[in-house]
């Protein structure tokens, strides 16, 4: 069974011509698994699919990673095979702040009737999850904030980090069977993102070697991050993945 990592966008919050940091999860050509909903990744995604996710993880709730939430509810809601079916996968510490940031606008509908969660499956997650027959596995980041932001394993495929800082503690738990890491990197590094400099002095070759590197400020910074010998995702692109590993439970 093929599996491809998608990349819809790979910029960070200020390269709109790079598209959100957004990708989906492609079993056999088609969308299985959406991480995040920016609102130039939504429109990448309808442009390739034709249609909105059906099923979505939520790293963090800046709004480069949850502004299309809004025109996801609305494609949902208005349509009876959609209302209440959308999985979304969240983080459960983030649970109460996503309600804050984007379901709590009074009044979903002017005509009321609608809660914002209507259209949705909420689906509160801790350190794992199923969907669709897979075990998946989530684990903090570092990024603003204790337990704001999430990354994301199919064992034995691949690691999202999301939004972050080094974690390599993290990653020596989570991408210890060969999976392909998507890893935020920008050329310079802040606070709240990592940096060429902080992955090359944090991780070891042999881990620097599975990663390909996103969320990156403009064409010419993916340019030098690839000069200096690194895989840097572009848009649109798909990474092949190996197929998930069967996980064995006690």
């Amino acid at each position: 069974m093929e599996w491809v990592l998608r990349f819809h966008g790979v910029g960070n919050a200020s390269a709109v011509e790079l598209g959100s940091a957004m990708a989906t999860l492609e079993r056999e050509g088609a969308p299985w698994l959406t991480i995040d909903c920016g609102g130039e990744g939504l429109t990448a995604f309808q442009a390739r699919y034709g249609d909105m996710p059906r099923a979505v993880f939520i790293t963090h709730l800046h709004l480069d990673h949850v502004a299309g939430m809004e025109r996801l509810f609305v494609a949902s809601y208005f349509d009876p095979a959609r209302r209440g079916q959308v999985r979304l996968y969240v983080p459960a510490p983030l649970v109460p702040l996503l309600h804050q940031r984007i379901a709590s606008y009074p009044n979903v509908l002017a005509e009321g009737g609608a809660n914002f969660w209507d259209a949705f499956q909420l689906v509160p997650v801790g350190e794992a999850f199923w969907h669709d027959g897979q075990r998946l596995e989530v684990f903090p980041v570092r990024h603003h904030w204790p337990e704001t932001a999430f990354g994301l394993r199919l064992r034995g495929s691949v690691v999202w980090t999301g939004d972050t800082r080094p974690i390599p503690e993290m990653l020596a738990r989570h991408a210890d069977a060969g999976e392909l890491i998507a890893h935020d990197c920008g050329l310079h590094g802040n606070p709240s993102h990592s940096g060429i400099d902080d992955l090359e002095r944090e991780y070891p070759p042999a881990l620097l070697a599975r990663c390909v590197l996103y969320h990156y400020a403009s064409a010419e910074d993916g340019e030098a991050l690839r000069a200096r010998g690194h895989r840097v995702a572009t848009p649109g692109e798909g990474a092949a993945l190996s197929p998930p590993r069967q996980v064995e439970l006690p």
